[in-house]
């Protein structure tokens, strides 16, 4: 299976999660927050650093909920704003 090449707002948004994910994770440790939310360090890692950048639902939920962030705040703040308002229109 070929993956189709990403789109500049997709790896954007891939940034901007990863930016926020380590903010919110604070002085805890990659580890330790990975366990939290039943992942593994390298998942978080590639997540963090832009390599993975369009994890699945339910890996933004369990990293969500591990760091105490609604799930509407992690769309909102990983929504580049160009994106926010093409999808109101």
């Amino acid at each position: 299976m070929v993956r189709t090449p990403l789109t500049p707002r997709e790896r954007e948004r891939g940034e901007r999660l990863g930016a926020l994910l380590r903010t919110a994770r604070g002085e805890r440790s990659m580890v330790e927050v990975a366990a939290a939310a039943g992942l593994s360090a390298e998942t978080l890692r590639k997540i963090e650093t832009g390599r993975a950048p369009t994890p699945a639902f339910f890996t933004i939920a369990a990293l969500a909920g591990a760091l105490g962030l609604s799930l509407d705040g992690v769309a909102a703040l990983a929504t580049p704003p160009e994106a926010a308002v093409d999808a109101v229109a």
